[in-house]
């Protein structure tokens, strides 16, 4: 009763934030996203009698019951199964947990596919991103490689808010991000937080919300078009609108530090001088640059004179979450 499972991260190009509903998690919008080559976690999963406990060691730290309760989704995943050992978990990511960088979604994605493995529950892939989106909600994009959709659903009990495929990694192979690094501490306020306060008392936050559907249509025909100038604009102001309810919330919510700023106006200067380049950015100060293959080395040579910028990630369109054959532990 052991396996072990890796993940990509994914980085929405239309993004979800908000939910209608917090048990079961359940978005306020449907989005959009890429999975991303060049940023995985790794997690080995073992049920056992000689487990008193559930353990989660993340990046060679212990964690106990916190706000994403890990706990409980294995929990979870042992109802499904009908089994009552308890599990030992071991996961690594290559990337900063915690900072803006969909490192819950990898996380969350490989947890589920290892520990549905280890305890012998055989899902589809839509059955797999359902309970994947239950621990956390952006992870069910991760179950999936290439460019993904995750439907938002009507039912009350989440049963037809998944998500699935729209097209393979091989569809686009020239598409890149650039994800850079300027702050790799945990944020202040997490995404779970934030969308709560950002429901609650965003006055605006109607308005992004009428608004989604139609990022949604415009970016999924991009998308099947390969129009990277439509998936660049419509991405980057998409999450500008994100931001802006964040910061109008009540206290508000800023995540942006100069660097940010400082990638912002440098992408926007290339733009001028005809370097295809656009932003994205999730909750947190580390953005993400849109780019062609074409244009990789002249952008992250830019980048990387940047004062602010300490890495840079190169991504491009990957593999959905897998089972592989060595173990953590």
């Amino acid at each position: 009763m052991k396996a072990t499972a890796t993940a990509n991260a994914n980085i929405a190009l239309v993004k979800y934030w908000g939910k209608r509903s917090s048990d079961p998690i359940l978005p306020q919008n449907g989005s959009i996203s890429m999975t991303c080559e060049g940023m995985a976690t790794k997690t080995t999963v073992e049920f056992s009698e000689q487990y008193a406990e559930h353990t989660v060691t993340i990046n060679d730290e212990e964690f106990k019951k916190d706000e994403k309760d890990i706990h409980g989704h294995i929990d979870r995943v042992c109802k499904l199964a009908g089994i009552k050992q308890h599990a030992r978990v071991v996961s690594e990511s290559n990337f900063p947990v915690a900072a803006g960088l969909a490192s819950s979604a990898s996380g969350f994605s490989a947890l589920t596919m290892a520990a549905c493995q280890a305890a012998g529950l055989k899902l589809s892939p839509r059955e797999l991103s359902i309970l994947t989106r239950q621990g956390s909600g952006s992870a069910c994009r991760s179950v999936f490689g290439g460019f993904v959709e995750w439907h938002r659903g009507q039912r009350d009990d989440g049963s037809d808010s998944y998500a699935e495929e729209i097209v393979g990694k091989e569809y686009w192979p020239e598409f890149r991000m650039i994800a850079t690094i300027v702050e790799s501490k945990k944020k202040p306020v997490s995404s779970r937080g934030g969308m709560a306060q950002t429901v609650a008392t965003c006055p605006y936050y109607k308005d992004w919300l009428a608004t989604v559907d139609g990022d949604l249509k415009v970016m999924k025909e991009a998308i099947e078009e390969r129009d990277f100038e439509k998936v660049g604009s419509v991405a980057e102001f998409n999450a500008l609108k994100m931001h802006a309810t964040m910061i109008t919330t009540k206290p508000s919510i800023i995540y942006w530090i100069p660097a940010t700023m400082e990638i912002i106006h440098a992408v926007r200067q290339m733009r001028e001088e005809g370097i295809q380049a656009y932003f994205t950015m999730d909750a947190g100060p580390n953005v993400k640059v849109l780019c062609q293959e074409q244009d990789v080395k002249e952008i992250s040579m830019r980048l990387a004179e940047l004062e602010g910028v300490t890495n840079t990630i190169l991504c491009k369109p990957g593999d959905g979450a897998k089972i592989v054959t060595e173990h953590l532990f």
